[in-house]
């Protein structure tokens, strides 16, 4: 940081006068418009020393406001001034790197009775402001109804979590259903970050959004999560986080994750379709969203649809997410489960410029870039793919899909030139061996893809329409199953487990698709309790 010249009289922020009188202010009314000094009262949530200035992060419960003191380079300005103080400070507004900030003309701490009635008034403010007014949902229907008081109450922790200064990390699946999941919620996310923050670089603090490879939020993700979250608040004083799963975390396969980030302090939201036998998921959470905890099947709304909606209770002034309901949708085939609720979330995209081609185009390239970043964010290369700038949107899909449907074309010839077929009852058994198939690492079409191109193929060519197709590899079976199949990846699962218990079966997914592990030496025996479950079905 460049050093700069912060004595009393010789502040090079704009705009302002010793002279003028100071008038009090709430940090929400404070703007570069300001003119002269202003008093604030404010407990200190963060002191961070710099090689110039000290900063101090100050809020009020209306916003936050950086307030800087400067003695000379790298040393502590007003030490008595602690973290968690009230202050009460006279400062001279400006700005510096695209953010409203304060330099101090004078700073005193509050009594331990005005701080007591000050934290008071400050929590009932921050209540009041994390308030949600419900909007009426994009489209009727009574899932979305049931769900109704639990998305007041997740958009309440959100808001809440923006007030009070502390980061928020979206983590959601590595497909086009979860990347719809988590950028309605950044886009909804963001505004108020910056709003609160009266900073362009707030959210780059403040806010994460990160794909999970695995279907649950996996202990590996979590341990990442609480090291770097832990590394922020030893290094500048940040809060531990409040983490949002979408399209994953309703599975006891993600609460070893959830458990092991409460123990540092995290808190978690879950967003989520996917079915579970049991809900240990609920207890553990500041709220939990799914249309099986409400007596409804997630196979009718997808996560990207649900953080859609939820979207627009946490800010009603979110924008460009209207279409992404119908395009999450299609990308998980909830049309097949919900045509009618689909047929609706179509009229609106399609007001906005988006027909059902270009959506599944969209969805298509969502598919493939998640491949390829992986665990990278990749914030602003997803902000293009989602719309922002339309224009550009618009063009690199045109560009990219017809590659990747390209690839798609290869990726069938190749699975459906390797694949075996066998009769069990009047199910039709599918595999595929994915590793002497395909190529390695990096290849496109991934394993899941693949194996739902050569299933729905298989249904078109032969006119099969009881069939099950598993992708076969050394430690994990992909499946994916027609209605006519009389298929459940659930009991499936409970089924191997029982079975063949040290195969250690584990994995998530819905009615008729999902993928399941086990241990490599126990793959042939898994294989055959596949076969010998479809015959008892």
């Amino acid at each position: 940081m460049k050093e700069r010249n912060f004595k009393k009289g010789k502040s090079n922020f704009k705009g302002s006068s010793y002279k003028q009188e100071v008038s009090e202010a709430l940090i929400e009314e404070i703007s570069l418009n300001s003119k002269g000094r202003v008093s604030i009262t404010g407990v200190i949530n963060r002191i961070v020393q710099t090689g110039g200035p000290t900063i101090f992060v100050v809020t009020d419960g209306t916003g936050s406001l950086s307030l800087k003191g400067f003695i000379k380079p790298g040393e502590r300005a007003y030490p008595e001034i602690n973290e968690n103080d009230v202050i009460k400070a006279v400062v001279e507004v400006g700005e510096y790197n695209g953010e409203i900030e304060g330099e101090i003309s004078s700073i005193k701490k509050l009594g331990d009775n005005e701080k007591k009635e000050f934290i008071k008034n400050l929590r009932a403010l921050e209540k009041e402001k994390a308030k949600v007014t419900p909007p009426e949902f994009l489209v009727k229907n009574q899932i979305l109804n049931k769900l109704r008081e639990r998305f007041i109450e997740a958009a309440t922790q959100i808001r809440l979590a923006i007030i009070q200064d502390r980061p928020l990390i979206v983590r959601h699946h590595n497909d086009a259903d979860g990347y719809s999941s988590g950028f309605s919620l950044e886009r909804a996310i963001i505004p108020l970050i910056e709003k609160h923050h009266s900073s362009l670089k707030a959210p780059w603090e403040f806010f994460l959004r990160a794909p999970s490879q695995a279907p649950y939020y996996e202990i590996d993700d979590s341990i990442r999560d609480m090291a770097n979250s832990l590394r922020n608040v030893a290094k500048f004083s940040n809060k531990m986080p409040l983490i949002i799963i979408a399209d994953n975390g309703s599975t006891p396969e993600d609460l070893m994750g959830i458990k092991q980030g409460k123990v540092h302090g995290a808190d978690f939201i879950v967003i989520d379709h996917h079915a579970f036998d049991k809900d240990v998921i609920s207890s553990e959470v500041l709220v939990h969203i799914s249309p099986f905890l409400v007596g409804e099947d997630g196979s009718h709304f997808s996560a990207g649809m649900l953080c859609s909606e939820l979207a627009r209770f946490i800010n009603p002034d979110v924008e460009n997410i209207n279409q992404i309901p119908a395009m999450a949708g299609f990308a998980d085939r909830i049309d097949l489960g919900n045509p009618k609720v689909m047929e609706e979330y179509l009229k609106i995209a399609e007001k906005e410029g988006y027909s059902k081609e270009l959506l599944s185009d969209i969805a298509l390239v969502i598919d493939y870039v998640s491949a390829k970043v992986r665990f990278m964010e990749a914030r602003e290369y997803i902000e293009v793919l989602f719309g922002e700038p339309r224009k550009r949107q618009k063009e690199l899909v045109s560009l990219m899909a017809p590659y990747i449907r390209e690839l798609d074309r290869k990726g069938l010839e190749i699975g459906r030139s390797n694949s075996k077929h066998e009769k069990i009852g009047k199910t039709t058994l599918q595999t595929i061996k994915i590793e002497e198939t395909f190529p390695g690492f990096g290849f496109f079409p991934k394993p899941g893809r693949a194996v739902s191109l050569v299933h729905d193929n298989y249904q078109k060519e032969k006119g099969v329409s009881s069939l099950v197709t598993a992708g076969i590899m050394p430690t994990a079976i992909t499946l994916r199953a027609t209605d006519e199949a009389n298929f459940s990846f659930h009991e499936l699962l409970k089924f191997i487990s029982k079975k063949s218990p040290e195969s250690f079966v584990a994995g998530g997914g819905h009615k008729n698709a999902g993928s399941l592990t086990f241990l490599p030496y126990k793959k042939e025996e898994v294989v055959n309790l596949l076969r010998e479950f479809l015959k008892g079905r």
